[in-house]
């Protein structure tokens, strides 16, 4: 498609935003409600098969935790799905490659809010079956103003590109999909080593969801990536959580509840799982540190504990290093993210995030 392609008389074409394994994305305008909207087409060569399916089950989906399926059309023997289009980026982007994951709080009020768009999809019978970072959408960086699960039509049909490689190659290890690549680090195992006929049911969602938190708070796939992760993922050899997440008491409490939870949705057992109802009535219990995040630089050390931060918004905030999160340490022109607190003579600033050195 070209830019100022008119699709269905209604959506006009002016922004391509990108290209994911299986489909190509675009930016248009709805000129019946002069709304703009995210276009979703299969790349060519991708199979069109139960992709209206895919769109009519979506559909179902109504929650603010999910990105709306709006329309569904065919134009020149070729399906078009148009969706809520969600002005942020995904979640790598916006919140984990600032330091390589996030600190405990943050993690909680994520893993919340994910559990009630996923359980409201699992409540009309939608199982997402490709949950993973580049599937969530973030709107306000570290605020999480809107956190946005996507692409449940499209997901839809990844299990139907995962059933054809299962066909044709009986190894998904040897699988060249993109999208099955992409997805190994967060699949359940059930659709790795399924069995013929077993189905995929809501608690391969739980499992993805576990992997994603798991990865949120530590930098790391709790099985690691590619063939390593499908070996680690049937041998049921995890990662072991970092001392890093329990080591500072003002981090453990809030840590050890979400390992808690991450452990449960990382059951080999799809019954013995947790719903998404369950998690996030759980996540509500949590006592966690929501204050507004800010940004800023250390621009001066004042001891081998003590920082001070210039705030991108003007002022100054004092660091204790006992108040960052994870390895990354501060040190004089590190960027961060942090909550600021009432002090004299300056604000005190927890939790913090230290920004990586290492290009991302």
């Amino acid at each position: 498609m070209d830019i100022g392609d008119i699709l269905s008389d209604r959506y006009e074409i002016f922004e391509r935003i990108g290209q994911g394994g299986m489909q190509e994305v675009f930016k248009a305008t709805d000129g019946v409600i002069g709304k703009i909207v995210a276009v979703k087409t299969p790349l060519e060569g991708q199979t069109h098969r139960r992709f209206k399916q895919s769109a009519i089950l979506a559909a179902k989906v109504n929650n603010h935790g999910t990105a709306k399926t709006l329309d569904y059309f065919e134009e020149n023997e070729r399906p078009f799905l148009v969706e809520e289009f969600v002005d942020g980026q995904t979640l790598d982007k916006a919140i984990i490659d600032f330091a390589g994951y996030i600190d405990p709080p943050l993690a909680a009020i994520l893993f919340g809010k994910l559990a009630k768009g996923i359980g409201a999809s699992h409540h009309v019978g939608v199982v997402h079956r490709d949950l993973k970072p580049s599937n969530v959408m973030v709107t306000g960086g570290f605020a999480l103003d809107a956190v946005k699960i996507t692409d449940f039509g499209i997901a839809t049909l990844a299990k139907e590109i995962v059933d054809q490689e299962f066909e044709e190659n009986a190894d998904i290890t040897k699988s060249t999909s993109g999208t099955v690549k992409g997805a190994i680090p967060f699949m359940a195992p059930e659709m790795l080593f399924r069995k013929q006929g077993q189905s995929i049911d809501a608690p391969a969602d739980i499992w993805s969801l576990g992997c994603m938190i798991f990865y949120a708070c530590t930098g790391k796939h709790p099985f690691g990536v590619g063939m390593d992760a499908v070996l680690a993922i049937g041998n049921g050899d995890r990662l072991d959580w970092p001392n890093f997440m329990i080591s500072n008491p003002q981090f453990k409490p809030v840590a050890e509840a979400l390992q808690a939870l991450v452990e449960q949705c990382l059951t080999p057992t799809p019954a013995n799982r947790p719903t998404a109802t369950d998690l996030a009535l759980e996540l509500s219990k949590l006592c966690v540190f929501s204050s507004p995040r800010f940004s800023g630089h250390i621009h001066f050390k004042s001891s081998p504990t003590v920082f001070f931060i210039t705030n991108d918004h003007g002022g100054q905030t004092m660091l204790h290093r006992d108040s960052v999160y994870g390895p990354n340490r501060p040190a004089e022109g590190k960027r961060v993210v942090f909550s600021s607190s009432p002090g004299s003579p300056q604000q005190r600033a927890f939790p913090v995030l230290v920004q990586r050195t290492e290009a991302v």
